[in-house]
């Protein structure tokens, strides 16, 4: 789920950052889109944001942690209160649609079973609906195996290649997303909702714009409690990021690079005066680290939610475009937090998120 295109960030000038934020809070705001004042209000309610992107160690993807036969309540409870311990207050985490499809009030009622264990640990979880990254194709029932030494072997597109693209589709995802969030509506445990994670990723580019569109529209008929976001990912998708922006109460976006980089979306997203969350850093090879990273994330107030975990099926301690066909440990992790045994993979990362955190 990486950045791309993030050299162009240097040819986007102030002006064009502030075109961005003028239409946000002006011409292409749709009416419920929350203020600029009202998204202030609602981040200064809580702490500073901090968590991962989770999913259980014992699943490959979406589909494995929320199908009936493989949602295992006692090991997310088990990884949750690790991140409890280290002060962590929200978490990042997937949704699926075939999950739903398969058995609506199921699902809803894992996720409900899930809100319950983060409440329990004071976490307050966003969810995220859609995604283009990874591989094109789902099936409900057994998953995959991971493949060895590869990031990500089985993680899912939702709702796929060419799914995503074939408006028959849309109905039935209509229903799935307006279902969850009438559901889930004035649920105080949710932090917020996550749309659409980096739409237009794996070669669809502006092909997602229907979807994203619909996807927005959905969610605003429902009109949740709670926030909604389609974090910001690739600057060379213009079209694709004046929607997201337009459309998200609270800002959020993907970082991977080193922490000048860094602050320099910090600087450009600001002029959108809304509330900042990064919802994916964190690539120990790429120096976008705890230690350089987290303390600039808290100093500018933006909330920090890191990619990885618990190390597990996923394989994210393996770097994107690294495999290592043996599938030994690599030279350094490129994500993860801890081992599976709940042990520090560093325990001084495990330390200054504690300090930063006042744990």
């Amino acid at each position: 789920m990486k950045l791309k295109n993030y050299a162009l960030l240097v040819a986007l000038s102030f002006n064009i950052s502030m075109g961005f934020a003028q239409k946000t809070k002006k011409s292409t705001e749709p009416a419920k889109v929350w203020s600029v004042e009202k998204a202030n209000a609602w981040y200064k309610e809580h702490k500073w944001l901090t968590g991962a992107n989770y999913i259980p160690s014992n699943a490959i993807n979406q589909l494995e942690m929320w199908q009936a036969d493989t949602f295992s309540p006692d090991l997310i409870d088990k990884e949750l209160g690790w991140a409890e311990g280290i002060g962590f207050n929200t978490m990042r985490v997937f949704l699926f649609s075939k999950a739903w499809s398969q058995d609506p009030e199921g699902f809803k009622k894992r996720m409900d079973q899930f809100l319950t264990i983060t409440q329990k640990h004071g976490i307050k979880p966003m969810f995220v609906f859609f995604d283009d990254c990874w591989n094109k194709t789902s099936a409900i029932g057994k998953q995959p195996e991971p493949k060895t030494g590869i990031h990500n072997s089985g993680w899912l597109q939702d709702p796929g290649d060419p799914a995503f693209k074939e408006e028959a589709n849309f109905s039935e995802l209509e229903k799935y997303v307006k279902d969850v969030l009438s559901h889930f509506a004035h649920d105080k445990r949710i932090l917020l909702w996550d749309l659409y994670n980096e739409p237009g990723n794996s070669g669809k580019l502006e092909a997602t714009i229907p979807l994203l569109t619909k996807t927005i529209s959905w969610a605003r008929s429902v009109n949740p409690d709670q926030p909604i976001s389609i974090g910001l990912w690739s600057w060379g998708f213009e079209k694709l990021n004046e929607i997201q922006l337009a459309n998200s109460d609270i800002v959020t976006y993907h970082n991977y690079e080193a922490p000048d980089w860094h602050q320099r979306t910090i600087d450009l997203l600001k002029a959108s005066g809304r509330p900042l969350i990064c919802t994916e850093y964190m690539a120990r090879s790429r120096n976008s680290r705890f230690s350089n990273t987290l303390p600039l994330l808290k100093n500018e107030n933006v909330g920090a939610i890191n990619w990885g975990f618990a190390a597990g099926k996923t394989n994210t301690k393996y770097a994107w475009d690294t495999p290592l066909a043996d599938g030994s440990d690599p030279m350094e992790w490129f994500h993860e937090i801890f081992q599976p045994d709940g042990t520090p993979y560093r325990l001084d990362e495990v330390n200054l998120i504690k300090k930063l955190n006042n744990k």
